[in-house]
């Protein structure tokens, strides 16, 4: 039997700005007597996907947390799996991020509101929300002034210590559950996750109405990029990437972009060129703004190369953690605005908007999905890039799990 919330170690956690919220890190506490009869806890079941530090993966049940003063527990309704999900499991870190013990994994969810904890007014029961999953301190300079992506002391819902979203039941800071409208479905609502890194990144380039721009990788940032490329009013748009299935899957995405699959035969200014030729002969109709999705060194070398002098490099996508060839000289002569985003700010409630006005239709993303209990499924087609899925969902659409 689970220990009580009494006898487990718990982690404070901030709210809004105070240390008030009191949900477990890493250390579990079981379902609170007081959340159901004794009948109920023995059908009670909390399905999780774990990440271990032996790099493996399995299913496990988890005990549920009660929400404590600050908090809501939720029925995560859907999760997507992210690109650093499999990477924790396949290589056990991420940078300085490291796998040291079983991690429930996921951070991209919506869900339905099942309890609020003391002093919450912001939520109730039935709510439906999109989960945010970095709480920041609170404190600091950087949460002060609105960067509060930049905070030193964040948690990050499934990086270790950290629980994640891939189980039925979780407990999450109210301040970073965000209400989504009734005509934005829950898959949609998790797709928030991914929209907001590449809303983020937009927001600090200079892309604007009838401007050329390339979104480098046709991965599931690649193509959010694209279709928020699009709807920003960007022309034209050229995505490029390796695969040729994934660039005919942005082609029925976004009809109006144009595809350059990168030809391995060439360097990086050869594939520039080539790249560039889509736009225009001269650097005047070079393209103003590259979003690059993949963090592949040779691809941001090309996009280096790609760009226009005085335009601007948005790196999105995450890499390795020392890259030794980027063309220096040549930023630094073509005064290339070289820009990198870590995570995001602010973005939820525009991306809620953004999804509830039908600016931008991302469902197609969603090319396949898995019930919770199946969730070791969905990661093992993440990992293989040979089954040409974009965006996975896990699902739990059970309407009988109320506590």
């Amino acid at each position: 039997m689970a220990p009580s919330l009494d006898e487990t170690p718990t982690t404070t956690l901030p709210h809004n700005g105070s240390k008030l919220g009191t949900t477990s890190a890493c250390c579990y506490s079981g379902v609170d007597s007081k959340s159901a009869s004794s009948q109920q806890m023995r059908d009670v079941k909390n399905p999780s996907l774990h990440v271990t530090k032996d790099r493996t993966i399995k299913m496990a049940e988890a005990p549920i947390l009660r929400p404590g003063p600050g908090d809501a527990l939720i029925h995560v309704k859907v999760t997507g799996i992210c690109g650093s999900d499999v990477h924790f499991w396949r290589s056990g870190k991420i940078g300085t991020l490291t796998v040291d013990g079983d991690c429930i994994l996921g951070h991209e969810a919506a869900g339905i509101v099942l309890e609020v904890g003391e002093g919450v007014t912001t939520l109730k029961k039935g709510d439906r929300v999109a989960m945010e999953p970095q709480v920041p301190c609170g404190t600091c300079f950087l949460c002060s002034n609105g960067n509060y992506n930049l905070c030193d002391d964040v948690q990050f819902a499934g990086v270790y210590p950290y629980h994640g979203s891939l189980q039925r039941y979780k407990v999450h800071p109210a301040r970073w559950l965000h209400k989504i409208p009734d005509n934005v479905t829950y898959s949609q609502g998790a797709l928030l996750e991914p929209l907001s890194v590449v809303m983020h990144g937009i927001t600090r380039t200079r892309l604007a109405l009838g401007r050329g721009a390339v979104v480098c990788g046709a991965g599931p940032i690649g193509l959010i990029a694209l279709a928020a490329a699009r709807a920003s009013g960007a022309h034209p748009i050229v995505i490029t990437d390796l695969e040729p299935r994934r660039l005919k899957f942005a082609k029925e995405f976004v009809p109006s972009c144009q595809r350059y699959q990168i030809d391995r035969s060439l360097d990086a200014q050869g594939n520039a060129r080539g790249i560039r030729k889509l736009f225009g002969e001269t650097e005047y109709h070079a393209p103003e703004t590259i979003l690059e999705c993949t963090g592949v060194e040779s691809s941001i070398v090309t996009a280096a190369y790609t760009v226009r002098r005085g335009g601007d490099l948005m790196v999105i996508g995450v890499g390795k953690d020392i890259m030794n060839n980027l063309p220096f000289m040549h930023i630094s002569l073509a005064e290339i605005n070289l820009k990198f985003i870590n995570r995001y700010s602010d973005t939820w409630p525009s991306g809620i908007r953004a999804l509830e006005g039908e600016i931008l239709d991302l469902d197609k993303l969603v090319t396949h999905t898995f019930p919770l209990e199946e969730a070791i499924s969905a990661m093992e087609l993440c990992g293989d890039i040979t089954k040409g899925s974009i965006k996975v969902h896990v699902v739990d659409d059970r309407d009988d799990v109320g506590l």
